[in-house]
């Protein structure tokens, strides 16, 4: 792959990481009119898409300027309008850390996808199934799952599973006491529900998607990370896209934090403590992807569930999994996105996205938001926590959305 690095000159600035500081310059690659990307999306120059080329600009300087600050590692944008992808930038470090070699961003950098595991995995796993009847929202999650049986459990349905209304805790310290998958499993099973009945709360539970990727498997016979492969990301194109890579794509990932027990900062091994005990396929996290495929993948849900010929979902699942289906809660919910209303406050996508848009974060610094009444799609993948953890992306990405929004015409 051939990459074009800008043309105006790399600043140098004091970075400091670990207790150390050196000057070094920030790598900035450009990918545009060259590289790879997913079926069907291609590049064009932004005004053809109905973007401002300088705001957007300054929405990508919204970013440069958390890594110029060494508040951020590095990250790669990809932001997609009308089907074209019209910025796809990577700037800073993928491992900043010089042992064994400080690594530079690249567009096709591997990333840590953390909790965009959910709805880039599990979500389109769970509806590929539910739509060739193999089970119905309000099924029982018991009638799958015997042992899950306890106070409240007998009307936990599939649906309050995927908005995250079933009551289950937020996780379970599973990494503290190592065990075999299935004993693991069972303890999440026959875990207490925290509220009760179901339907009521949104309670944001990783253990609720974990027992949907364990559902997937139960029900196609498949463990999630081979389903996913052949039904979703072989169809959209998408081949970096998976659970656990391969050690020698290791040079191409970006590093995540560092591990005391390990003494090195962790590279394409999984973040999440619960997935790496779960062997690093997990309902909840352990997905790896490119910008360009996080989105391609977004792309395809703007196009009805439509990409590079194939229908991966049908609009009928599109417009169910993104309607706000918890307005009794503050916290909107479709069937696993975020979903954004009209007054919310505090979103992850800023202040300028329309009602109507659905997104997702991800732990490590990922996140994805789609905004169907202006067509656009943006990947905002970062290691954040690779200079340990901080709520730098907590505030970078609404600046940035609201940067993005903005430039569209």
């Amino acid at each position: 792959m051939l990459y074009i690095p800008l043309a105006k000159p790399i600043q140098n600035f004091p970075c400091a990481f670990g207790g150390r500081k050196d000057s070094v310059s920030i790598p900035v690659c450009d990918s545009l009119h060259k590289g790879f990307l997913p079926n069907p999306l291609q590049y064009r120059k932004p005004a053809d898409a109905g973007v401002d080329d300088a705001r957007l600009e300054a929405a990508l300087q919204v970013v440069a300027a958390e890594v110029t600050a060494a508040r951020l590692p590095g990250a790669v944008v990809a932001v997609v309008r009308n089907g074209a992808v019209v910025a796809h930038r990577a700037m800073g470090w993928a491992q900043f850390n010089p042992e064994p070699e400080r690594r530079p961003m690249a567009p096709d950098t591997i990333f840590d996808l953390a909790s965009l595991t959910k709805v880039m995995a599990t979500l389109p796993s769970v509806l590929y199934l539910l739509e060739r009847g193999a089970f119905r929202l309000d099924d029982r999650v018991a009638d799958f799952f015997p042992s899950f049986a306890g106070e409240g459990k007998a009307e936990v349905r599939i649906r309050h599973l995927l908005t995250h209304t079933a009551g289950l805790a937020p996780w379970l310290p599973l990494e503290q006491e190592p065990a075999p998958r299935p004993e693991l499993i069972e303890r999440i099973l026959t875990a207490p529900l925290q509220e009760s009945p179901p339907g009521r709360t949104v309670i944001y539970s990783d253990l609720g998607f974990i027992l949907l990727g364990e559902l997937v498997a139960k029900v196609s016979g498949q463990p999630l990370d081979r389903f996913a492969k052949e039904h979703i990301f072989f169809p959209l194109h998408l081949p970096e896209a998976g659970f656990n890579p391969p050690a020698h794509w290791r040079d191409r990932c970006a590093a995540t934090e560092y591990r005391e027990g390990l003494g090195r900062h962790q590279v394409g091994e999984v973040h999440d403590e619960r997935s790496t005990v779960l062997g690093g396929v997990a309902g909840h996290a352990g997905l790896f992807a490119t910008a360009a495929e996080v989105a391609a993948y977004g792309q395809m849900w703007l196009q009805g569930g439509l990409a590079g010929g194939h229908q991966i979902l049908s609009p009928a699942t599109i417009a169910a999994a993104t309607c706000d289906l918890t307005r009794y809660s503050t916290d909107s919910r479709g069937l696993g996105w975020i979903v954004l209303r009209q007054g919310a406050e505090c979103m992850s996508c800023g202040d300028l996205f329309m009602p109507g848009a659905f997104g997702h974060t991800g732990f490590t610094g990922t996140s994805l938001w789609l905004d169907p009444a202006r067509q656009l799609a943006v990947a905002l993948l970062t290691n954040n926590v690779h200079f340990g953890r901080s709520d730098v992306a907590i505030r970078l990405r609404p600046r940035f959305h609201n940067a993005v929004a903005a430039a569209v015409l």
